[in-house]
């Protein structure tokens, strides 16, 4: 479980999550905001307890996004599936998400609702994860919202799922934090022929799946900075 608490002058928030049966007990200031995080949950088969106030609507739900999507960070398994798709109608909308939860942050959606929308794109970039959300159709604002919510908890719940081994071809990453003034010499083997090795690239023990986020990936959204995609 992880848990997240995130305070600043505008917005006051605690939460709990994990993997589980998608039960939700949320508290927020706004109803929709409320009853989007209820869904996604839901759908994801997340457990979510959260409290969360805040002076404007905007802040509020930037800064929710922006904690459930680092504490969500915490809980994708290092032999996560990683890829999850789904494709939902809701009578008038249909909409499609794609998800990779390996590390590369990155979205690109197009909601007619820019702050979920903006929900949307916070959450990928602090989850660490590329996220591609279509509307297909759809004339029903509220619609349209509710099915990328919906689509995009699928697509997570897959990814999210274990997928038995690490789904790159550079292994597990291992990350570790070093105090100011520490920095040890790489000291890299030489890759085999086969692209193994024992250096960062390869095949660690721990860590989380996928290839690492890319120091130029990402769209600056959220606590998370950068532009532009990774180039591969």
């Amino acid at each position: 479980m992880s848990r997240i608490e995130r305070e600043t002058r505008e917005t006051r928030i605690a939460l709990d999550v994990q993997r589980g049966e998608g039960r939700a007990d949320v508290e927020t200031d706004d109803p929709f905001l409320t009853h989007m995080l209820v869904v996604l949950c839901r759908y994801a088969g997340l457990d979510l307890t959260l409290r969360a106030t805040g002076d404007l609507l905007h802040h509020l739900v930037e800064d929710v996004a922006i904690a459930l999507g680092t504490g969500l960070a915490d809980e994708v398994p290092a032999t996560a599936t990683r890829y999850g798709a789904a494709l939902i109608p809701m009578d008038d909308a249909l909409v499609e998400a794609a998800i990779d939860v390996g590390g590369r942050a990155y979205y690109e959606g197009g909601l007619p609702s820019g702050l979920y929308e903006h929900f949307l794109q916070s959450l990928a970039m602090n989850l660490g994860a590329t996220l591609h959300v279509r509307v297909l159709r759809g004339r029903d604002r509220h619609h349209v919202v509710e099915a990328a919510v919906k689509a995009t908890g699928l697509a997570l719940r897959q990814a999210l799922g274990e997928g038995g081994s690490v789904f790159s071809t550079k292994g597990s990453v291992r990350l570790e934090r070093k105090p100011d003034g520490v920095l040890d010499e790489p000291g890299l083997d030489a890759p085999d022929a086969t692209g193994g090795g024992t250096g960062p690239e390869g095949t660690q023990a721990g860590g989380r799946s996928g290839e690492g986020p890319d120091e130029s990936a990402g769209t600056g959204a959220g606590d998370t900075g950068g532009g532009g995609g990774a180039p591969c």
